[in-house]
């Protein structure tokens, strides 16, 4: 089985720059989806379309490509790639403080695509996979938390100690079937509503 094409939009305000980048990446077996000539659109398609991954050039009218970038970014929903003719370290930096994953310098070569998606989409996948990580570490602080308040209404109200407390809210879990964190919001709601 032959893996779907990604799924690519281009954004730049120069007509002949995104016929040429499309006709570059449809000849490396990419598939283009949408095109747009301003930010504001290719936020609009972005939405729309759900892209793989996204090109953005720096200076556009209205929203520029930046503004984009960070708007995309903020929910990491796509990666994005910046085109910009400007290679100097301002605007370097400048795409690198809005997330951007990959940079080219206009005019772009065909050889430099591949490189530059993959390096995109490798970092973007890593980076979904920590803000899992750190998804499910707030969770289990959330739930140590949760089990530490029903210890200690447990401790207050059975007049037990810590590691008797903690016994009783595992006996609990076990003969329930339920989560420790299960356990504990219901001894909390009890706690809240005995108030």
């Amino acid at each position: 089985m032959t893996p779907k094409p990604l799924r690519i939009v281009i954004a730049d305000d120069e007509g002949v720059i995104r016929l040429g980048l499309r006709a570059m990446l449809e000849e490396q077996g990419y598939q283009v989806v949408g095109e747009a000539a301003d930010g504001k659109r290719a936020l609009d398609l972005t939405a729309k379309l759900h892209p793989d991954l996204i090109f953005l050039d720096i200076k556009m009218p209205g929203v520029d490509g930046l503004q984009a970038a960070r708007a995309l970014l903020q929910d990491r929903t796509v990666p994005v790639i910046v085109l910009t003719a400007y290679a100097d370290r301002e605007f370097v930096a400048r795409a690198r403080e809005a997330g951007v994953l990959a940079y080219l310098v206009k005019p772009v070569r065909e050889g430099d695509l591949r490189p530059a998606i993959e390096m995109a989409m490798g970092r973007f996948g890593e980076i979904q996979e920590l803000r899992g990580e750190i998804g499910d570490l707030e969770e289990t602080l959330r739930t140590r938390k949760l089990v530490e308040r029903a210890k200690g209404v447990l401790m207050r109200r059975d007049g037990v100690d810590e590691a008797q407390a903690f016994a009783r809210l595992q006996k609990q879990a076990r003969d329930a079937r339920k989560t420790m964190k299960e356990i504990a919001e219901t001894i909390l709601a009890r706690e809240d509503a005995d108030r």
